[in-house]
């Protein structure tokens, strides 16, 4: 019997403190209990932030071994060995980039880069090197999303003829929110579109396919924000708060995406629905353990409206690993994501297709960048992956 001490120990750098550093080093402590034996052991060595009191107090809450405030010296640890850039949009490419020149893996959050140039660049740099590399793209890891994507491979839903979906938070919704970095283009690249966008758009392309061309607006609707630092002033949003999308698919589907951070009453919805020849699958992130569906048994049987699948049973994906037939939360998805990635770190499996790779991210990025280049143009754009093969 494969015991704990068959994992190979991994050693972990992240760069960041903030929600998603939390969720990072959350299920680096959790993985371990919950996969048995995991795939590798990773260990905490070092977290790089920029505030000398914030980083110390998450070294000490997570149990790092110790910390930093330049990147730099985190890159160049001998100890750590995955790099997990769970900083801003304006500190993914640089330190990435270096990281693979050093040899080491990386893990970074989405969106990959702040457009698809810089996007490349990293593919470019992970690819030579001959690193692991994945874009945190979570929501492959929900439970029914994986069901939705091995229905749709089986072949249940026939040709698939729409693609819809939508991402409405209520984060920026308050006028009083203060001038952040994500409201900044400088730093975010783009707002709703890149932010929340990009997991609607990945989520097309690992579901149905490649987009073919896109008919995009944006829209800043909040065009001043407060600054946090100079209580009085007021300073300009130059990133978008919501996005709409119409999109058709190189296999023929249609289907829109939208996204926003000014909706009222919708704090985390991620809603999508799939239709085909043959039935019709739908998701909302809010009630991430169930899949609505309405296949040809469905309708052999009279059904007259899609039923809801409990995704929790024995036999369904990451179920054995928790509490079979009882939900999932949020946190459990990251606990997927870092399995899945040092399972490839260790040379026990590959991060795609069922993760997303640098080149899975830079493809999001050239699409969120075609719905931009739209909306600027008000005409349809061509989606073109330049630099590589579809």
């Amino acid at each position: 019997m494969e015991t704990a001490t068959d994992s190979r120990a991994i050693g972990i750098g992240i760069l960041g403190y903030g929600s998603m550093g939390r969720a990072h080093a959350s299920a680096c402590l959790r993985l371990p209990q919950v996969f048995w034996p995991p795939a590798a052991r990773p260990e905490l060595v070092a977290v790089c932030g920029r505030s000398a009191d914030r980083v110390e107090d998450f070294a000490r809450r997570f149990g790092f071994g110790h910390w930093h405030r330049d990147w730099r010296e985190l890159v160049a640890d001998p100890n750590v060995q995955v790099f997990d850039d769970a900083g801003p949009n304006d500190l993914h490419e640089e330190p990435c980039v270096a990281t693979a020149q050093a040899g080491k893996h990386v893990l970074c959050e989405k969106p990959l880069a702040r457009n698809a140039g810089e996007a490349w660049r990293m593919l470019q740099a992970v690819e030579a090197a001959g690193v692991r590399h994945m874009c945190g793209f979570v929501y492959r890891f929900v439970p029914a999303v994986r069901i939705a994507r091995q229905l749709i491979e089986a072949g249940a839903l026939g040709r698939i003829y729409h693609y819809r979906a939508r991402y409405l938070q209520a984060g920026a919704a308050d006028p009083a929110t203060p001038l952040r970095w994500r409201h900044q283009a400088e730093a975010a690249g783009s707002g709703a579109l890149g932010d929340v966008g990009s997991h609607i758009i990945d989520l097309a392309r690992f579901l149905v396919g490649e987009p073919e061309s896109v008919q995009g607006a944006l829209a800043t609707l909040i065009p001043e924000r407060n600054l946090e630092q100079k209580p009085g002033e007021r300073g300009p949003v130059t990133s978008d708060d919501a996005f709409a999308a119409a999109v058709t698919f190189c296999n023929g589907a249609i289907g829109t995406l939208e996204a926003s951070r000014v909706c009222w009453g919708r704090w985390n919805h991620l809603e999508f629905e799939v239709n085909g020849e043959k039935g019709s699958l739908a998701f909302n992130l809010e009630r991430m353990n169930e899949l609505e569906l309405y296949l040809e048994e469905d309708r052999r049987q009279g059904v007259a409206g899609t039923r809801t699948v409990n995704c929790n049973e024995p036999e369904h994906p990451f179920a054995a690993q928790w509490w079979p037939r009882h939900p999932l939360g949020w946190d459990a998805l990251f606990v997927h994501q870092l399995q899945h990635f040092l399972a490839a770190v260790a040379g026990r499996g590959e991060v795609a297709p069922l993760g997303a790779t640098f080149d899975d991210s830079y493809r999001c990025a050239v699409v969120c960048d075609a719905i931009a280049s739209s909306a600027a143009t008000g005409r349809r754009t061509v989606v073109e992956y330049k630099h590589t093969k579809v």
